[in-house]
């Protein structure tokens, strides 16, 4: 069996804490740096980003995160896995670049793409894969979409971790995805290892939910000693958590209400 992987998650949501991405850097030791940026809302926000901006539509809040620390996780292995790209990872993976020959870093960084589906709306309503959430008998105004992603999976992160990359941006992809991968990658674990697959989707909503899991979405917070202090900045691995400078409690009872909203019944 191969040793545990430690992966750090930096950011849940579009807007998230700046500075988190240097406090998992600095307080490990990590294994792997992830980010989760994307939401529906979030692509619209991106979309009409991209509008005004033709370049833009990604996370610029990573880059800043990755000239913060890119040169800290090369020095020290860490693997960065991110879905920052949005709706322009290669967007994104050219102003890391850009980061990178500032600071005279060479990092290997691969994007992953795929999930644009805008140029196929019309084929893909006219054989009725794509329907109307409210009434599918209805046709969807194709010309009124600003963007349409579908979700990937965490197997472009791994070819893409194969291959050598050190910092991985996707576009939209499931969530747990930015995790699974790199496990999956470090594992070894193949397409259909639906088992230990099953168990990192759970890990990975967990950890890229951040503070979900450690008390801000607890309703007996009271309970925890310093709550005030939210929970962040927190580490979780495979197999367990660990918290550091915070009075963060990861429990059975702090962790099953965000499982159950991100894994369903």
């Amino acid at each position: 069996m191969s040793e545990p992987i430690r992966i750090a998650n930096c950011s849940g949501f579009y807007g998230d804490r700046l500075s988190a991405a240097a406090e998992m850097v600095d307080d490990g030791p990590i294994d792997v740096l992830t980010g989760d940026w994307l939401a529906e809302l979030t692509m619209l926000i991106l979309a009409r980003t991209q509008m005004k901006h033709p370049s833009g539509g990604y996370a610029r809040s990573f880059v800043t995160q990755m000239e913060q620390v890119m040169g800290t996780c090369l020095d020290r292995g860490i693997k960065v896995v991110a879905n920052a790209g949005g709706l322009n990872p290669a967007g994104c993976a050219d102003a890391v670049g850009e980061v990178a020959r500032r600071l005279g870093l060479a990092p290997n960084i691969a994007w992953v793409g795929g999930d644009n589906l805008m140029g196929r709306m019309a084929e893909l309503t006219a054989a009725g894969a794509l329907r109307s959430f409210t009434d599918p008998s209805r046709p969807l105004n194709v010309d009124s979409a600003l963007t349409a992603n579908a979700y990937l999976g965490c197997w472009g992160i791994v070819e893409a971790l194969n291959a050598g990359a050190d910092i991985v941006i996707t576009g939209r992809v499931t969530d747990a995805a930015v995790v699974c991968g790199p496990a999956a990658w470090h594992h070894g674990w193949a397409v259909d290892d639906w088992d230990r697959l099953a168990g990192a989707v759970v890990a990975g909503h967990i950890i890229e939910c951040g503070t979900q899991a450690t008390g801000g979405n607890y309703s007996f917070f009271t309970e925890i000693p310093g709550w005030v202090d939210g929970g962040t900045p927190v580490r979780l691995g495979f197999p367990g958590p660990r918290s550091q400078r915070t009075a963060a409690r990861l429990s059975a009872n702090t962790t099953a209400p965000g499982a159950k909203s991100r894994s369903g019944p």
